[in-house]
């Protein structure tokens, strides 16, 4: 994991946990933006992703290593005797909803940004079913995953940018797919189970891979206390790269302030 120590005294800690088949590297302007107004921010590579390995690239034998990961970058985040928030996009919104549902954590808020609890595209009824026996017999199997930097953001330097970069993950295992579907599947039905925390869940309105008809259902649903709910409309997937990026995060910033002041931690 790495740590940004933010521009002056610090408010509180961001941990942020990224989506599948990318890596920290690609939130930099997000971290610049969290430490200049006045927050650190902790953040890693998934294992399989970015650069935690190379000979194991786009596969896990469980979900639960992502839960164990950053349950880590938030033991780190204690450390600073701060007010700590937890941000997950995507396939990372996934992983924080699961470890709500999981594990009692000391936080003061969670914003999920288009959390993957559906897909817009998914494989054909025979090959997910072909997928069963082959996570039985050649987990580690890898296919393309079917998604694109088109897809993904509306924002040309950032296409440019993917399009070069050699630790983005074209290719999963049938392992990492099967995992996925289970956590997306548990997320749903142990609902009740989610630890009650102020919670902001912002959506990309022309998501290209995450079908956001779940996303608002499990919104809905939710047994929270405190809820947000932000739809973008023109945005696609990656909302804090689209063009709109600086109102997305003004609107995050925000939601984080509020809860603060709530604590009564700033006056």
């Amino acid at each position: 994991m790495w740590k940004w120590e933010a521009e002056g005294e610090a408010k509180a800690v961001i941990v942020m946990v990224h989506g599948a088949m990318e890596h920290h590297g690609r939130y930099g302007w997000l971290i610049e933006m969290w430490r200049l107004s006045g927050f650190h921010v902790i953040m890693g590579d998934l294992p399989g992703q970015g650069m935690t390995t190379r000979s194991n690239r786009g596969h896990i034998d469980s979900f639960n290593e992502y839960l164990v990961e950053v349950k880590d970058w938030i033991q780190a985040a204690y450390e600073f005797d701060l007010p700590v928030f937890l941000l997950g996009h995507s396939m990372g919104g996934l992983i924080s909803i699961r470890l709500l549902q999981e594990e009692r954590l000391k936080l003061a808020g969670v914003i999920l940004s288009s959390p993957c609890l559906g897909l817009v595209k998914v494989p054909a009824k025979p090959l997910n079913i072909l997928s069963y026996g082959l996570n039985v017999i050649t987990p580690s199997l890898r296919l393309n995953s079917g998604l694109t930097v088109e897809m993904a953001t509306r924002n040309p330097d950032v296409r440019d940018a993917d399009l070069n970069d050699t630790l983005y993950i074209t290719k999963v295992s049938v392992r990492w797919y099967r995992e996925l579907a289970k956590a997306m599947k548990d997320a749903l039905e142990q609902i009740d189970k989610v630890q009650d925390v102020p919670l902001l869940v912002m959506q990309g309105g022309d998501d290209k891979i995450v079908n956001k008809v779940p996303v608002k259902t499990w919104f809905n649903q939710a047994p929270f206390s405190e809820k947000r709910f932000k739809e973008w409309p023109n945005c696609y997937h990656e909302i804090f790269n689209e063009p709109e990026r600086e109102d997305v995060y003004d609107y995050a910033k925000d939601f984080v302030m509020s809860q603060l002041k709530a604590i009564g931690y700033l006056v």
